[in-house]
C-alpha cells in the first residue's frame, strides 16, 4: 500500500496571524480575532489533492488558565473547515516533557500512524523553533518562516523563507 504525503502546518503565525507580545507570537483567544495569513487559503487549495493537510498546534493557554478548550476548538474547527484541512492535532500541555508538545514529535507521529504517512516525503511549516524541532525529530522536511521574532532558533530548518508564498518554489 502506497504511503501518503502530508504538509503539517503550525497554527498561530502560519495559518493565522498571531498577536505579537514582547517580540514573540501568542495564540489568538477568540474566533473574531482570527485573520488568515496572506496566501494560506490558495496554498492549501493548491496542495489539497497531492498532500494531506494537517494542523499541529501547541495550545498551552488552556492548561495555564488563559483560554478555554471550547474557544480553542471553535478556532480549530473554523480553520479545518475554511482551509479544508484533513485533520487537526492539538497539545494542550505546557509540560516540556510531554511527547506531544512541540518540539517533541508526538502529534506528527500520531498523524503518521493514523494516515499511513511517509514522513520523509512530508513537510512541516512553522514560524518558531519548536515547530522546526518537531519536524526535524519526525524526519520531515522543515520550512521555517522567519518572522524575526525575539527568540533564538535552536533547530536548523531545511528551508528558510520570509513569506508563505515562497513554499510554492519548494513543495512540488
Amino acid at each position: 500500500m502506497e504511503k501518503n504525503k502530508a504538509i503539517f502546518f503550525d497554527r498561530d503565525g502560519v495559518l493565522i496571524e498571531a498577536p505579537i507580545v514582547d517580540g514573540k507570537p501568542k495564540s489568538s483567544k477568540y474566533l473574531n480575532q482570527i485573520v488568515l495569513c496572506k496566501n494560506i487559503k490558495e496554498i492549501c487549495e493548491k496542495y489539497k489533492n497531492s498532500y494531506l493537510l494537517i494542523m499541529v498546534t501547541n495550545q498551552p493557554d488552556f492548561k495555564r488558565g488563559i483560554n478555554t478548550k471550547k474557544n480553542i476548538e471553535i478556532i480549530n474547527g473554523y480553520l479545518k473547515k475554511k482551509l479544508k484541512l484533513d485533520d487537526v492535532f492539538v497539545c494542550y500541555s505546557d509540560d516540556e516533557r510531554c511527547f506531544n508538545r512541540k518540539p517533541n514529535p508526538g502529534m506528527i507521529l500520531d498523524a503518521q500512524k493514523k494516515y499511513n504517512i511517509d514522513l520523509k516525503k512530508s513537510y512541516l511549516i512553522g514560524d518558531r523553533w519548536r515547530d522546526i524541532g518537531a519536524g526535524n525529530k519526525a524526519k520531515c522536511k522543515t520550512i521555517f518562516i522567519n518572522k524575526n521574532y525575539n527568540e533564538k532558533n535552536i533547530f536548523k530548518a531545511k528551508y528558510t523563507i520570509k513569506k508563505i508564498k515562497e513554499i510554492l518554489k519548494i513543495i512540488k
